[in-house]
């Protein structure tokens, strides 16, 4: 498939040539690394394979989706017996999909990546006086941003992980896993770390990065790299991972004081809903996100969402590899002039931005629905959508939960309003007040804005967390069975590493 051939491409290109081998036993080296790291070219090569390796990552047999959206159990899958088997918590059945995403190896390709990078990248500067102190130290700043987020994205996946920050110059080591409370506590402390560095944007007079950075300027890059605003929005995510809700605010506030200053904005409901809006190639409200460019003829017609949730009236395949079934869609729509979607008193739909064919047989979740550069044409099945990990009003009601935990139900109801009140037809006053279960509230509207963007699942674990009242969810927590196993080839191959408890 084309990500495949992009992921091993990526992986010869930018000389990952020093992978453990306890997660990955492949290693490749196309250039010799002696060769690679003497102009500002090579440098720019370098940070943007570790950019195309986390997207390869994360859209990889749609995992981002499949681990975020499909496991809740929310949606059915009418044929396929490997998501069947995601959504009934199979996780150790035999199908390629499920055994490719319990391999973490792709995420050690991202953090390879970086780690040769920061371990060379200074040649470029010794060889190179194109290449200024600025534009190094901004390289740095992302290259530990992306592999701190890999950790995250690990952790949340499989609890323990292996802890590698060095490339090692090529000697293989197996490593034992590490655990996710020392991970986690590096990975704040590393994006606090590039957060310090990274400017508010690129190529427009940014104090900390002044110039067209690699010579082009800000249209390109707006929405593509990460600032200093994605830095805090990824740490509030981890914050929140770990119930520090006292911090989960300090960063959210931070980006909702300063999302302005790199361009940043909420979103309306046209055109978070539209073929060619907010998921169309790339602006500066993706706060952190990765996208395909149809101008670049960068797409596929897998390793996006609409492979999974897309099919008649929308494009031409008859049966959806996932839906929402209609009782599903009434239940978590539930107020009345939801402009993403709601019904009228006859049960007949008002708004479809969220959803389409609500009474035929498969109600097709309809959101994100990228085809080729934007258009509408069912007969194409070539996606360019964005992948987006995090958004403004993601951040907002991120915070609203955190105000809420806090104590502070009228703060928590003022983020929660913000979002709400875009949301609903214009003149509708918000339906909540301090008298409802203002927290449970919040992440009904978390899963009503962000469905089909891979954050539901880690939603469901804080809320069981915090509430403690669903004793299947809370055992499910208690013994690791949130996590995924380890892949049966990893295990063979490393004998420090040892399955998660729920799966041996």
């Amino acid at each position: 498939m084309m990500r495949n051939i992009l992921y091993t491409f990526l992986l010869a290109v930018i000389v990952l040539s020093s992978c453990n081998k306890a997660l990955e036993t492949d290693s490749t080296r196309v250039v010799g690394e002696k060769n690679m790291w003497n102009t500002v070219e090579d440098s720019r090569a370098g940070i943007m394979g570790v950019y195309a390796l986390t997207r390869a990552a994360l859209s990889d047999n749609n995992g981002h989706w499949i681990y975020g959206d499909v496991r809740t159990a929310e949606f059915v899958s009418p044929k396929r017996q490997d998501l069947k088997a995601v959504i009934s918590n199979n996780l150790n059945a035999s199908y390629p999909v499920i055994e490719s995403l319990s391999d973490w190896t792709r995420f050690y390709a991202i953090i390879n990546g970086a780690n040769v990078f920061l371990e060379n990248v200074a040649h470029v500067k010794a060889n190179d006086k194109r290449y200024s102190d600025n534009n190094m130290t901004v390289d740095i700043a992302q290259a530990r941003f992306l592999r701190a987020f890999a950790y995250f994205y690990m952790v949340r996946i499989w609890g323990d992980v292996p802890f590698v920050i060095s490339s090692n110059e090529g000697v293989f080591e197996n490593k034992p896993r590490e655990s996710q409370a020392k991970v986690l506590a590096w990975v704040e402390s590393e994006m606090l770390r590039a957060s310090a560095d990274l400017p508010y944007i690129y190529s427009d007079g940014d104090i900390q990065q002044p110039s067209n950075y690699y010579n082009e300027d800000r249209v390109r890059w707006g929405g593509a790299l990460a600032t200093k605003v994605t830095a805090y929005a990824v740490l509030a995510h981890v914050a929140a991972w770990n119930g520090d809700y006292s911090n989960v605010a300090k960063y959210a506030k931070f980006v909702e004081d300063n999302y302005g200053r790199s361009g940043g904005g909420y979103t309306s409901v046209t055109d978070l809903s539209n073929s060619n809006g907010f998921f169309y190639n790339k602006n500066t409200r993706q706060m952190f996100g990765f996208n395909s460019d149809y101008g670049h003829i960068d797409g596929s017609s897998t390793g996006h969402l609409e492979e999974l949730t897309l099919a008649e009236p929308v494009i031409t395949k008859s049966i959806p590899d996932i839906y929402l079934p209609k009782d599903s869609i009434l239940k978590y729509f539930n107020l009345t002039k939801d402009e993403r979607f709601s019904v009228d008193t006859l049960g007949q739909s008002r708004f479809e931005r969220y959803f389409t064919n609500l009474n035929g047989k498969y109600p097709i979740f309809s959101k994100i629905k990228v085809i080729q550069g934007g258009g509408t044409d069912p007969n194409f099945r070539y996606f360019t959508s964005a992948l987006i990990f995090t958004r403004l009003e993601d951040i907002v009601l991120l915070r609203a939960e955190a105000l809420s935990v806090l104590g502070d139900q009228i703060g928590a109801l003022n983020e929660l309003n913000n979002v709400i009140s875009r949301r609903r037809t214009a003149g509708e006053a918000s339906p909540y007040t301090t008298t409802d279960d203002v927290l449970k509230v919040i992440f009904e509207e978390r899963h009503r804005e962000l469905m089909g963007e891979g954050q539901r699942w880690y939603d469901l674990i804080r809320f069981n967390k915090i509430r403690q009242n669903d004793a299947k969810f809370n055992a499910l927590i208690s013994s690791g069975g949130i996590y995924w196993p380890i892949s049966r080839k990893l295990l063979s191959q490393n004998n420090l590493l040892t399955q998660n408890p729920y799966w041996r």
